[in-house]
């Protein structure tokens, strides 16, 4: 069965009113398997709902309209349907005396304006609205049929359940539809593509789609059919997007976030975290934070967005400062350490960069952000903790990227590639995976420019050192994949 739905409502035309009821019709949809082929929204103008009518018949054989069943002079639906349809418009008395004992429950008079909702179109089934007062009507249109239901999202929801549903049920029968989802950090959505492309011709493009956001891709398989089939396909395509999407697939839940999953594993672990940032602002403690629970496993951090703080606070010598500049790996890397040891914690996180407008340079332009992570080192694959590990190791992972966009994205990045570098660190420091650069293809990584200035935000002089910084130049960085 294929459906449109045409939402009707001159107000849906403007920029103060959302069409949420087409959402709402097409999660019906969507439950029994009817491929929803065309959305569409029409003001109150009868030609245009007419001509949208006959459209939308020409091309799906259900169709779900919605809103212009009011009393008033722009609720014009039920005319525009039966001049579509060719039929005629007259007041059923049944549903007129219903509308009269509304009113009179009430205890007020009905307006004359009122018995334009007891109009109903030639053969059509009238439709009970049991919490308001224009009823919905279902209409046999040659070989489709055409629902006609109030606007008031409350009405409209009863209506889907008391009158569509059943409906669609004794046609479609155990024939449904189910999505299953991936989500993707980091990786470019054109990236995402080239991966999954075999899966297209395995399984048919039509069934999987790709949705991107900064930092994210969310892989979404769909499968319909009876349920022991439908669900067998959801399974067989799941595990194979997997598969060829690679370990950047950090959730197979649709509501399930990137800080969600690594406050899961550093519960899991038993393990505790604590970040030092500067270009993010706080924003990686505060999306940790954010997790209901999370004061199992989240410390605290220090914002220190100034060199004298990065000094003062972590201990990061002003030298160290001096020689590289604030945005530095050398910096990032002692600022990563510093937050582990100043907290108590297994897991030091660290951002610095550049997050513009101003304050880049030819050697590091706006965009570049070093992030660092200080924890336990990997561990072999299934094996048990190795000596460095039982002697308490510390290994420091860096990964230098340059990021697009304005401000509020460059800050959303990094704080987003921090959280993957620190889920990876955890998958390996676990067993579960080999330690891998955080890849980010459109933010490439770039070879490490010569010494500069530091850029500003980041380049205010340095104060006194309160807390001896280890050189972190003997670890080394995450291998490239």
């Amino acid at each position: 069965m294929r459906a449109a739905i045409v939402a009707v409502g001159s107000e849906l035309l403007s920029t103060d009113r959302l069409d949420t009821n087409s959402l709402r019709l097409t999660e019906a949809l969507l439950r029994y398997g009817v491929a929803l082929e065309r959305k569409s929204v029409v003001g109150d103008t009868e030609a245009e709902i007419a001509a949208e009518l006959r459209s939308a018949l020409a091309r799906a054989d259900l169709v779900l309209v919605t809103g212009g069943l009011g009393p008033t002079a722009d609720d014009v639906t039920r005319e525009a349907v039966a001049g579509a349809l060719g039929r005629g418009l007259a007041v059923d008395p049944e549903v007129m005396a219903g509308i009269e004992r509304r009113f009179e429950r009430l205890g007020w008079r009905m307006p004359e304006v009122n018995r334009r909702q007891a109009m109903v179109i030639e053969g059509a089934e009238v439709l009970r609205n049991r919490i308001g007062i224009a009823p919905a009507m279902r209409v046999r249109a040659g070989e489709g049929t055409i629902f006609l239901f109030p606007g008031v999202p409350r009405e409209l929801d009863e209506l889907i359940r008391d009158e569509l549903e059943p409906w669609l049920a004794a046609r479609q029968g155990a024939i449904g539809r189910e999505s299953a989802v991936l989500k993707v950090a980091c990786l470019p959505e054109s990236v995402v593509e080239e991966r999954i492309a075999p899966a297209y011709g395995e399984f048919g493009r039509e069934w999987i789609t790709i949705l991107a956001k900064p930092g994210e891709v969310r892989l979404v398989a769909t499968a319909v059919g009876p349920e022991e089939a439908r669900r067998a396909r959801l399974a067989a395509m799941s595990a194979r997007l997997a598969e060829l999407a690679g370990d950047a697939v950090f959730s197979r839940r649709d509501d399930e976030t990137l800080e969600g999953v690594v406050g899961a594993l550093l519960r899991a672990a038993g393990n505790e975290v604590a970040v030092a940032e500067s270009c993010t602002g706080g924003l990686v403690g505060e999306r940790l934070s954010r997790v209901p629970g999370s004061s199992d496993y989240f410390l605290g951090g220090v914002i220190a967005y100034s060199n004298r703080l990065k000094s003062e606070l972590l201990g990061v010598p002003a030298a160290l400062i001096e020689e590289h500049g604030a945005v530095s790996e050398r910096v990032a890397r002692a600022m990563a350490e510093a937050a582990r040891a100043v907290a108590g914690s297994a897991w030091g996180v660290a951002t610095t960069g550049v997050a513009g407008p101003g304050g880049g340079s030819a050697a590091k332009p706006v965009g570049t952000v070093h992030i660092a992570v200080a924890g336990p080192p990997a561990r072999a694959a299934g094996g048990a903790p190795g000596a460095a590990e039982a002697a308490g190791a510390v290994e420091v992972s860096h990964q230098m990227v340059r990021l697009p966009g304005d401000r509020e994205r460059i800050r959303w990045l990094a704080s987003q590639i921090a959280l993957e570098l620190l889920r990876r660190r955890l998958l390996a420091a676990a067993g579960a995976v080999a330690i891998r650069e955080v890849e980010v293809a459109a933010m490439t990584p770039a070879s490490a420019p010569g010494a500069a200035a530091p850029a500003a935000g980041d380049a205010r002089p340095p104060g006194r050192n309160r807390r001896p910084a280890a050189d972190p130049g003997a670890q080394s960085a995450l291998p490239r994949p």
